[in-house]
């Protein structure tokens, strides 16, 4: 099998489409520490930390111990972990990773292949960003794991179903071009500026490119929704985590006073969000609860 494919098809539980992004957090920050140092072992006590920290910011809103992927990756057949005992996981107990000085790595055969092609690191990453994350994160996740990624393409065809150009357009429109919870509504002459057209479900969890699955929201407020701050509820009105900080004034005004409020369109005769594709980000984007409605 193919590293790409092997990449495409790390073994998760994704029923129903829960985010399970544990094994990919991992081999990306394993990639971006091979292009660092190729020989370095991670020793788990070292970078339990690290990997903890992708799961709060990149993972869903349940927490998980990043021992579970550091044990299950090697499943998966690129990677591997041994203790003073010798080769083989002890399992994915914290305290004994720890006490047994686990460390893992990529398997020999991959980072063989690494180091013919360096290119194979950025069309590696390039399947695991396309999987599970949605475009808006790629940049500053390839950041938090200090991965710098190669211009090359993957042909994987399992990696990579087409998305529809259109989506943009016919979601702009439908909203009237402006930020579904800000109303902000820039352009340049005739061509809109800061506005995106977001997946509620992300289409690397087959979210359709569908108005009934998109938001006009402003560069910031996309950015925010990915992130889990924000969410949409039963009765379209924003909702804002609990887990959010900001003291400033640009803060309040951009993010927390915005709890509660309703969501600007779409236009009449457009399809609304789709419930079950608002569950889904509740559920597997959204941090937390939501705060109380802001009061005007």
């Amino acid at each position: 099998m193919e590293w790409l494919e092997r990449a495409a098809k790390l073994r998760q539980w994704t029923a129903n489409g829960v985010r399970a992004p544990h094994k990919p957090l991992l081999l990306l920050y394993a990639l971006g520490r091979f292009q660092e140092d190729a020989e370095s072992e991670l020793a788990y006590s070292a970078v339990e930390g690290d990997l903890k920290r992708l799961l709060v910011e990149y993972g869903p809103g349940n927490r998980t111990t990043p021992a579970y992927p550091f044990h299950h990756l090697v499943r998966d057949g690129v990677w591997e972990v041994r203790t003073e005992r010798g080769a083989g996981s002890p399992g994915t107990g914290v305290l004994e990773l720890r006490a047994t000085r686990a460390a893992g790595r990529l398997v020999p055969e991959l980072r063989a292949a690494l180091r013919r092609e360096p290119s194979l690191v950025g069309r590696m990453a390039r399947v695991l960003l396309d999987l599970h994350f949605p475009p808006s994160l790629h940049g500053e996740l390839c950041d938090a794991v200090g991965l710098e990624l190669e211009s090359a393409e993957t042909p994987l065809s399992a990696a990579r179903r087409q998305r529809d150009r259109r989506m943009r357009d016919v979601v702009l429109t439908a909203y009237e071009y402006r930020c579904a919870f800000c109303g902000y509504d820039g352009s340049i002459g005739a061509v809109a500026v800061g506005l995106e057209a977001a997946h509620v479900r992300w289409w690397a969890f087959d979210g359709p490119d569908e108005v009934d699955n998109g938001l006009c929201l402003c560069a910031l407020h996309h950015k925010l929704f990915d992130k889990g701050v924000f969410g949409v509820d039963d009765d379209h009105r924003v909702m804002v985590s609990r887990h959010f900080v900001g003291r400033s004034p640009a803060a309040r005004a951009q993010v927390t006073d915005l709890a509660g409020r309703q969501i600007l369109g779409p236009q009449p005769g457009t399809s609304p969000i789709a419930s079950a594709h608002r569950s889904w980000h509740s559920r597997q984007v959204f941090h937390g609860e939501p705060r109380p409605a802001a009061v005007v």
